[in-house]
């Protein structure tokens, strides 16, 4: 009996090991070498890095919701990412402006309340004792 000097077929396709290889290489003969693209530029400016304050807006809501100051912000940041979306820059720093200011004041009179709260009772325990 002799041996047969071909490779084996893959059991999964049936197909010889190299048959893939052949194929590329059957392709690239017949459609060429792809021609030499120009490179892709992608032009990011700057401006476009308008702080929305979403995330600190979303925290003050949960947690320091202070006359809703922070629900408000919180509009004001959804309004102000949607207006950088549109590319209306002037418009999201108006409103990313406003988000902030009403942050601040959400943070400033939450922990002011908060302090209160520990304050007082302090104040009125040690009169009495």
């Amino acid at each position: 009996l002799g041996t047969m000097s071909h490779s084996s077929p893959n059991l999964f396709t049936g197909l010889p090991p190299n048959y893939e290889t052949r194929k590329e290489e059957h392709e690239v003969a017949v459609l060429g070498s792809p021609p030499n693209p120009a490179p892709t530029v992608i032009h990011i400016h700057g401006e476009t890095a308008v702080p929305d304050h979403v995330v600190w807006s979303l925290f003050n809501t949960l947690f320091m919701n202070c006359f809703c100051l922070g629900f408000i912000a919180f509009a004001y940041s959804v309004k102000s990412r949607d207006r950088k979306m549109v590319g209306d820059l002037a418009g999201a720093k108006t409103y990313a402006s406003t988000a902030k200011c009403l942050n601040i004041w959400a943070l400033v009179l939450s922990l002011l309340g908060t302090i209160m709260l520990i304050i007082i009772p302090v104040i009125v325990i040690q009169s009495r004792g």
